[in-house]
């Protein structure tokens, strides 16, 4: 990687140097997260590319994954003289974090892409396209502190561009939805004011929707090897396969993701209401306050839907996301009290065992 010069090509802000020159000591330099391996990190610092690991505290300290850096971290280094390798010291405070629930059966969050400003959340216009998905990623999005933008790939494989479109904009309110293609080089200056000097834009969306096409595309080579088509599925076949920081030509920050199999929430409740505006709105007028939006007399919503202006499939997709969400929310609740109770045991057990020794 060649030369940075200065971070604000980067997306360092004042804020945060601010704050780095405030907590940190001479000596040390600040560095953004590009790459994420199993045991050390590809970080960026101001002369280059280095290879670094965590700190023993960093990790003592750390109560989950979400305490660790991921990709698009900006991190403390101490460097090794000589070397381009170091050892992170510290996590600066993220401006925003697109997070998951980690996959299996642990309850604990994955950060998928740090201090992200817009979220390209990519879906194929074959026939994956997928309304419900939309919804989760938008649910996700909106939860990062960033602004989704929905990106319809594939143009050229479809004939009903427009209804689609429209189609996508009923689960997708307020949000810019743009069709491209890369094969043909549509729709893509519409991405342009979003992919600004010193902006970071994270690609999301699941295996096969042409991610990769548009990593090759924004940094002008062959960055990600695009293989073809599936006939079976009209999927192409998934080649990220991990998170990635991508310097662009222009000047913005580009986070590539592998395909998500498993889209799973890691979200508030209130977050619902942003992305489900419409059901919100009808459900203001409901009779009861307390309305399920099941069989109670005086729903508005379920009026819209007698009506035909909403579709009875986002209310289901209402419902289960809310009930995702509440069993998160309970598992969340029974882990902080378990780790509660270990903590005031173990202060327990070191009392008892600090009593001994003075009675010694």
């Amino acid at each position: 990687m060649r030369e940075l010069k200065n971070f604000e090509n980067i997306g360092i802000t004042a804020e945060l140097n601010s704050h780095f020159k405030e907590n940190y000591p001479d000596g040390i330099k600040l560095g953004r997260v590009a790459l994420e391996h199993k045991y050390s990190y590809r970080v960026w610092l101001e002369d280059g590319e280095y290879l670094c690991t965590l700190a023993g505290k960093l990790t003592f300290d750390a109560n989950g994954r979400e305490d660790l850096p991921a990709v698009g971290d900006w991190v403390a280094v101490q460097t090794s003289p000589g070397e381009m390798r170091g050892l992170i010291k510290g996590i600066l405070p993220r401006k925003s974090k697109f997070s998951r629930k980690a996959a299996g059966q642990i309850t604990e969050e994955q950060i998928v892409a740090a201090n992200v400003d817009t979220v390209f959340i990519v879906n194929s216009l074959n026939d994956d396209l997928n309304l419900r998905r939309i919804e989760r990623y938008l649910l996700l999005a909106w939860e990062s502190g960033s602004n989704p933008v929905i990106i319809l790939s594939k143009a050229d494989l479809v004939t009903d561009l427009k209804a689609k479109m429209d189609l996508v904009s009923t689960v997708a309110i307020g949000v810019p939805v743009i069709a491209v293609s890369v094969l043909e080089g549509t729709g893509i200056q519409e991405l342009q004011p979003y992919l600004a000097p010193g902006q970071t834009v994270a690609l999301i969306g699941s295996s096969g929707v042409g991610k990769s096409s548009l990593v090759n595309y924004f940094t002008g080579f062959e960055k990600q090897l695009v293989q073809d088509i599936r006939e079976s599925d009209d999927k192409g076949k998934h080649t990220t396969t991990h998170r990635e920081m991508v310097l662009l030509p222009g000047g913005a920050i580009l986070i590539d993701t592998p395909g998500m199999r498993e889209i799973q929430l890691w979200t508030s409740e209130d977050e619902i209401a942003e992305s489900f505006a419409d059901i919100e709105k009808y459900a203001e007028s409901c009779k009861f306050r307390d309305c399920s939006h099941n069989n109670e007399p005086g729903c508005a919503v379920w009026s819209a839907i007698y009506e035909g202006i909403l579709d009875e499939n986002r209310l289901a997709s209402y419902k289960k996301l809310q009930k995702e969400l509440a069993y998160i929310d309970r598992k969340l609740d029974k882990k902080a009290q378990a780790e509660e109770k270990k903590h005031w045991k173990n202060i327990s057990k070191e009392v008892r065992h600090n009593s001994k020794h003075k009675r010694k």
